[in-house]
């Protein structure tokens, strides 16, 4: 009987001492605002059980995963929009695109998630399907099915998508693949969804500051110069080797280019003074004391190939129109990520938080 007891006693110590050690590590460790810590999740990534039909899987900075389904690859995807509910049909369809779009397929079918908070006006729900059918004819896109909500679990509203795509052939374009002396290209420029949100969110704050013909370039900025990276994607799958291409989105060009490091054990050096960033997002960044470098980047798109593939897509992009400009080099891994101001260079161990953390 006494032995019985201390074994007990000695059991509920234990037990609640792991409780208590429990209780104080998720004091310690609380989550911040934005993308979730990437060595956290590639512990959970190498834990999953593995199955010979993924060709691509889940890791840091892939845009989308690829399937074979019976010998035909097919690209999925889901992406939430949560800095904005302005404009969500057109956002959620356009960022789960250019996903599908970065591996070297075509969007075809979508399927999408609405959570609506209670109270919400009816009139929202119809703005957003006009939005969503806009965006799907635009693109070509189908929508097959999803799931709509109304639930406190959301102040605002919150759409999460899911994109599928197909592969015309067996060629993945992986962000794992880039290699020290590639090229890296940036087309259009910096920051057009960050811009665009911050220009919807702080309106009435920007209309007491800024002139009319400023403020309209910002509303449109949605559409020209667009977030949509669809077009761009698909002339460079078509026309040059790519070895990697991804859009950089939340935590900006800094974030896209540490993950793009990452998955491929690489370095990157850029030239901040070739980083192409519109006039705008540098007003709007110098009065709200942001960063473009790590400002919500949708629209955008980062492509890595070899030197001599890069001059034959920027002369393809100039005779089509798109804005496209060489940033930067692909180095050793050792050299690690930095980017050149002038004659200072900074160095980037961890992808930055997205400055609109900053503001909302």
């Amino acid at each position: 009987m006494t032995d019985k007891r201390i074994v007990d006693r000695n059991l509920t110590a234990y037990i609640n001492k792991q409780k208590t050690t429990a209780m104080a590590s998720k004091k310690i460790s609380r989550l911040s605002s934005g993308k979730i810590d990437p060595h956290i999740l590639q512990e959970f990534f190498s834990s999953l059980p593995k199955d010979e039909s993924v060709v691509v899987g889940p890791g840091i900075g892939k845009d989308a995963a690829v399937v074979d389904v019976d010998g035909r690859f097919v690209a999925v995807k889901t992406d939430p929009i949560t800095f904005t509910s302005k404009n969500l049909g057109w956002y959620v369809l356009n960022i789960n695109a250019n996903d599908i779009a970065c591996v070297g397929a075509v969007p075809c079918w979508f399927l999408v998630t609405l959570l609506l908070p209670p109270q919400q006006k009816e009139n929202f729900l119809h703005q957003f399907f006009r939005q969503l059918s806009q965006a799907c004819q635009e693109l070509k896109i189908h929508l097959v099915g999803g799931h709509t909500e109304v639930t406190p679990a959301v102040k605002r509203p919150v759409a999460i998508g899911h994109m599928i795509g197909k592969l015309q052939g067996k060629k993945i374009i992986n962000n794992s693949d880039a290699k020290p002396g590639d090229v890296i290209l940036l087309t259009k420029g910096l920051a057009i969804e960050g811009t665009h949100v911050i220009y919807q969110e702080k309106k009435r704050e920007l209309i007491r500051e800024l002139s009319s013909p400023l403020l309209k370039r910002m509303k449109d900025f949605l559409k020209n110069p667009g977030i949509s990276v669809v077009k761009e994607a698909t002339v460079a799958t078509a026309s040059v080797d790519v070895h990697c291409m991804h859009d950089p989105t939340e935590g900006g060009l800094i974030a896209g280019l540490w993950e793009i490091a990452t998955a491929s054990e690489v370095g990157v050096r850029i030239k901040e003074e070739n980083i192409p960033v519109y006039k705008e997002t540098k007003l709007i960044c110098k009065k709200f004391n942001l960063d473009p470098l790590s400002l919500l980047a949708s629209g955008a798109l980062l492509i890595v190939t070899e030197k001599k593939e890069a001059e034959k897509l920027l002369s393809i992009y100039r005779k089509s129109g798109i804005t496209c400009a060489k940033i930067g080099e692909v180095v050793s891994q050792k050299e690690g990520i930095s980017i050149i101001k002038k004659e200072k260079v900074l160095t980037f161990p961890a992808p930055p938080k997205d400055e609109l953390n900053k503001l909302f």
